[in-house]
């Protein structure tokens, strides 16, 4: 199993815990993984990052693709492979429409297939061939309502690189199959292990689709998996269920919230509804009161060292059988990675 860490969105202030992603490398931990919401952006974390380290990765979770054009994206991959020698992890999102629309000011239209073709104008020109593309979305050059007519096809001046790594942050079924089909790994935020034939069928569709021989052995799933080590149990719990809380009841609309959707898919649905109702009306300590133990325990892991390696098992029943081949730690603090790399390394 690879095992890498989530940095915490920053704040006000860029505090970057880099005496921690030290000690992940020293421990052994394939990769660090940063994230951009509408504070800092990821790039200049995971450039921070990968200057200070030498053996780990660092992966993008995620790039928000409305933020960057698919061209600006694959040259800042290029670029981050070739100064880090390899260690760049590109990983992409479509969002959601309230960040989407509230804070980049474009509409969120046809997000699976804008990801789709993303993704596969990044390939081009991460092989330096010439930005040519006709899809519903992107048109290079561009031929659409205000262009000149004088966009010239290119192609990147820099190294061909094909060997970085583009994951998808996707868990709806269109979302999933289109990263099975086009891309290198799936993100998923919130993952079960003992009901990973939610998101089973939906990638071998993608896989069936990309055709040769791909599948779940050399496509990479890695979900976040948050963790929480201590002595109190419903302690150790809470963070958890703030996470939930905010995901569930209040990263997105009433009408549309993936998360809330998942939530649902995973069996909580009476539940998830109680969590979106109470946190949209602003009632968050009671939002967060509703979250189901049970649904904690699923897909994280939390409580001291023996509830944390039985809980592994279940975890690395999945790599056995060949599904799971990373987990990203989030919530992590330094007392734990030792632990964790104990049990899965």
């Amino acid at each position: 199993m690879k095992i890498g860490i989530l940095l915490d969105y920053s704040g006000q202030e860029v505090n970057l815990p880099m005496d921690m992603v030290l000690q992940a490398e020293k421990l052994g931990y394939d990769s660090v993984w940063v994230a951009e919401a509408y504070a800092s952006d990821a790039i200049s974390i995971a450039s921070w990052v990968l200057a200070q380290t030498t053996t780990i990765r660092v992966g993008t979770a995620i790039m928000q693709i409305p933020a960057r054009t698919p061209a600006n994206a694959a040259q800042t991959a290029m670029t981050l492979a070739q100064m880090s020698g390899g260690r760049f992890i590109a990983g992409l999102g479509a969002s959601g429409p309230q960040v989407v629309e509230g804070w980049h000011g474009v509409p969120y239209s046809k997000p699976v297939q804008r990801s789709r073709e993303y993704i596969q104008i990044m390939r081009k020109i991460m092989a330096r061939q010439r930005s040519e593309f006709d899809g519903q979305v992107y048109q290079l050059p561009c031929n659409g309502p205000g262009s000149t007519g004088l966009g010239k096809s290119l192609k990147c001046i820099l190294k061909a690189e094909t060997e970085t790594p583009i994951y998808s942050a996707s868990f709806t079924p269109g979302g999933l199959r289109m990263t099975g089909e086009v891309a290198d790994g799936v993100i998923p935020v919130m993952l079960s292990p003992e009901k990973f034939d939610i998101l089973r069928p939906a990638l071998e569709e993608g896989f069936a689709k990309a055709g040769g021989d791909k599948g779940f052995h050399n496509f990479d799933v890695a979900p976040f998996v948050p963790v929480c080590l201590g002595e109190n149990l419903e302690a150790c719990r809470m963070p958890v269920k703030h996470f939930l809380a905010l995901y569930i009841g209040g990263m997105g609309a009433k009408s549309k919230n993936f998360y809330n959707d998942f939530a649902k898919k995973l069996g909580y649905v009476e539940e998830a509804e109680k969590i979106q109702d109470l946190y949209l009306a602003g009632k968050k300590d009671q939002a967060i009161a509703a979250v189901p133990d049970e649904l904690v325990d699923e897909i994280a892991l939390v409580g001291d060292e023996q509830r944390i390696r039985a809980q592994a098992i279940k975890w690395k029943a999945l790599e056995e059988e060949g599904v799971l081949s990373t987990m990203i730690f989030t919530m992590p603090h330094r007392e734990a990675l030792p632990l964790l790399a104990d049990i899965f390394k």
